[in-house]
């Protein structure tokens, strides 16, 4: 299984600091700016984990979502969706549309990678260079 996790925000800053904790963490990385370039990205290299944000242009986060699980070759892929929103009713689309969690902005780098182990646990991933596998 694949230790590939797509990251799918417009926001320069917090894409790279959502890429550098996972990266840290052992994870490949491959990202997108907007819901179009993610469902693109997904189909082409079927990650084993998708972290993607609510508000963004071109589409946004719950319209990509429904449309990566309505889709046969990606429906599988769990999503953590990510915002700034911590409204109840986008959290519930979220969760009706299929996302395996919600997480509202700010969040801890450490305890998103944590959520992404324990979300994909068959995608163990690549121990880091320099690194001793325990």
């Amino acid at each position: 299984m694949t230790n590939k996790i797509l990251i799918v925000d417009d926001e320069p800053h917090m894409l790279r600091v959502t890429e550098l904790s996972l990266k840290k963490a052992g994870y490949e990385i491959i990202t997108a700016r907007n819901g179009r370039e993610a469902i693109n990205l997904a189909v082409i290299h079927l990650p084993a984990l998708i972290v993607m944000d609510v508000s963004m242009p071109e589409m946004d986060g719950l319209a990509a979502l429904r449309e990566l699980k309505g889709n046969p070759a990606t429906e599988a892929i769990p999503v953590i969706m990510l915002t700034t929103r911590g409204q109840n009713m986008t959290r519930a689309e979220a969760e009706r549309s299929g996302a395996a969690l919600y997480i509202t902005k700010p969040f801890s780098p450490s305890a998103l990678a944590a959520e992404a182990r324990r979300i994909m646990p068959l995608a163990a991933p690549a121990v880091p260079v320099g690194a001793i596998p325990t």
